[in-house]
């Protein structure tokens, strides 16, 4: 989520992204399109989707649901190019499994899981607007049936075989959402999505919403900060509280990245007081 008023934001945003997906409807036809499958109906949990949880490592903003066949689903938009999306998909599918599945059960009530990144880059580097990946055989080349499943859909995509229109609009309107006009068609997708973040943008709930979860964000940036500046001086010097302490009021992120590159350069703590 970046620093930007929230009447600037599009669905780019992962603020706006989650909030638009907490339309039942909308989320449904999101999922459809990209799976390719019928899906009658899905259940959002906000509460989840949008919030501040530590076992989430801080601010979530995943979108999070489950189908009328208890099949849950896992959606995050990834503007920022991320070499690790395969890890963060097993990690997201493990979450959905501790969430689904009470103390006691047999695994065979384990619910199918789907984990969809929406990327405004090419993950994989081969022209596709959708990766799908599941678990496979290495000797059969069969699908082994552990209902485990993520997708990558490409807004830099070319390569259209087997893909909607429809799914192909909403990666443009994504790649093309802050950076030009976009065309809408009445009563398309895309237009019925951009009509609820012009609904959303009216609220002033949600307007309180994004506000607090972006300082929280921000204050969990700061503490990652300072956490590292710490133990990188503790591994050199013996530092005092008082230090750390007055340093844990600076709110500057510009001036805590200056004590970061300082601290890995700093040859005493006296040199490190001295130029912080």
């Amino acid at each position: 989520m970046e620093n930007k008023k929230f009447k600037n934001l599009t669905i780019r945003d992962a603020f706006l992204f989650a909030a638009v997906m907490t339309d039942q409807e909308i989320c449904r036809k999101l999922l459809e399109l990209s799976l390719g499958i019928i899906i009658a109906s899905v259940q959002v949990q906000t509460e989840k989707t949008m919030s501040y949880h530590s076992e989430y490592h801080g601010v979530r903003l995943d979108v999070y649901a489950a189908d009328e066949k208890h099949t849950r689903y896992n959606v995050e938009m990834q503007v920022a190019r991320q070499d690790y999306l395969p890890k963060r998909s097993r990690y997201y599918h493990a979450q959905l499994d501790m969430d689904a599945l009470l103390a006691g059960e047999s695994y065979e009530n384990l619910p199918d899981t789907y984990v969809i990144f929406i990327c405004d880059f090419d993950p994989f580097g081969d022209g596709f607007y959708r990766y799908y990946t599941r678990t496979n055989c290495e000797e059969t080349g069969k699908a082994v049936t552990d209902g485990v499943i993520s997708v990558y859909l490409n807004t830099r995509g070319e390569k259209e075989e087997g893909i909607s229109p429809e799914l192909v609009e909403f990666l443009n309107y994504v790649k093309n959402s802050g950076r030009k006009v976009i065309q809408e068609t009445p009563g398309s997708f895309v237009n019925q999505i951009q009509c609820y973040i012009e609904e959303i943008k009216s609220s002033r709930a949600m307007e309180e919403r994004y506000m607090l979860l972006e300082e929280m964000l921000q204050k969990e940036k700061q503490e990652g900060i300072l956490e590292s500046i710490f133990t990188i001086l503790d591994s050199k010097f013996s530092v005092p509280e008082e230090l750390k302490n007055q340093m844990k009021t600076e709110k500057n992120p510009q001036k805590l990245k200056s004590w970061l590159l300082l601290s890995t350069k700093a040859v005493s703590l006296e040199d490190f007081c001295r130029h912080m």
